[in-house]
């Protein structure tokens, strides 16, 4: 399909470069058929039917932004890394700024550890060897680094305190992501709670986003876009507890994109759920016949983004245009600390 048909007219002020306080005060869009509804995240129990089953992503952001000094026998720059794959024990993949300069040999020192330059790709991707590795390398990242918030928020205002907090779930447990899973920071325990008590299940899955989130589709049309990797795992007990809910008729809602795609990305012809450990790169768009998901719980996502793409194969692509339209004339918050949406999937 064109990529222009997944455009449209964003207002740079939509983009929210902070959460909603609390989390449950975001806006929620719901879609109900006939017309979008306007309510509020901390509503969310009285939107589903008790059975439902949540499934939501617990990876958990690393501090992936480093600054570092460039050393060459001819003097030192200053740098900065923003990890995006693990590729061994000791091993990262990483865009580099200012990145043209940098030769393969060249040292990286980053406080009290350092990388060499491996390798550099025609995509600007570097990777970078560690004089660390295994869990000393990651307790290094995590006493030096920051939190990698998005280019889109980052060129704005640069990351703080706040953002430790805010950029990450209250249920992330597995480390390993560079960006976070957004449509769950809008929930909290209490809101969990509620959940739980309106007869709601809860299950987790674990897919590591990568910055190839925020990569822009550059292909003219989607069948020539390459689609990054990301690490995923569905344990035995969660695929069970998936395939049982569906066999007894209940809607599996995802609570992001990411765990849709991780859902999506392990379901068989039949609809069943394989458990499943290692990397994806699903693509969906408008054609895709969904197995799994039922209902999709997601933020807002940027014009001729794959985030949009996979809502259009959700909902179709003109209903996916109308939400959007509405969601900007009421001045909806936009993508990562924006506000939220509920879509259904459509019969189509």
């Amino acid at each position: 399909m064109r990529v222009d048909l997944f455009d449209f007219e964003l207002p740079e002020a939509l983009i929210a470069l902070r959460p909603a306080r609390p989390r449950e005060s975001a806006r929620l869009l719901i879609d109900e058929g006939a017309a979008f509804a306007d309510r509020t995240v901390g509503e969310a129990p009285t939107l589903f039917r008790a059975g439902d089953l949540l499934v939501f992503n617990d990876t958990r952001v690393i501090p992936a932004r480093l600054k570092g000094v460039r050393e060459r026998d001819d003097g030192a720059a200053r740098v900065e890394a923003t990890l995006i794959e693990r590729a061994g024990p000791a091993r990262w993949r990483a865009f580099m700024k200012p990145g043209k300069r940098l030769k393969i040999g060249d040292m990286v020192r980053f406080g009290t550890f350092d990388a060499r330059v491996a390798e550099k790709d025609e995509a600007g991707v570097v990777t970078l060897d560690f004089d660390l590795g295994g869990a000393h390398l990651d307790a290094a990242i995590a006493a030096h680094g920051t939190m990698p918030l998005p280019p889109y928020i980052a060129g704005r205002r640069p990351e703080d305190e706040a953002d430790v907090a805010d950029y990450q779930t209250v249920y992330a447990r597995r480390d390993g992501a560079v960006a976070a899973p957004t449509a769950g920071l809008h929930f909290t325990e209490d809101l969990l709670r509620a959940l739980d008590g309106a007869g709601l299940g809860r299950a987790f899955v674990t897919l590591h986003v990568g910055a190839g989130t925020f990569l822009p589709v550059k292909a003219d049309d989607t069948a020539h876009h390459v689609m990054h990797s990301e690490w995923r795992e569905i344990s035995e007990e969660t695929a069970a507890r998936i395939n049982q809910a569906r066999r007894a008729g209940r809607r599996i809602v995802a609570i992001g994109t990411t765990a849709l795609r991780t859902l999506e990305s392990a379901a068989d012809e039949s609809g069943e759920v394989r458990a499943t450990t290692g990397a994806t790169d699903i693509f969906i768009t408008p054609g895709y016949r969904f197995r799994i998901v039922d209902g999709l719980w997601t933020n807002f996502h940027l014009p001729r983004s794959t985030l949009f793409m996979l809502i259009a194969a959700f909902i179709g692509l003109e209903r996916a245009h109308a939400a959007y339209a509405q969601a900007i004339s009421q001045r909806y918050r936009f993508y990562s600390y924006g506000d939220a949406c509920l879509f259904w999937r459509s019969a189509a």
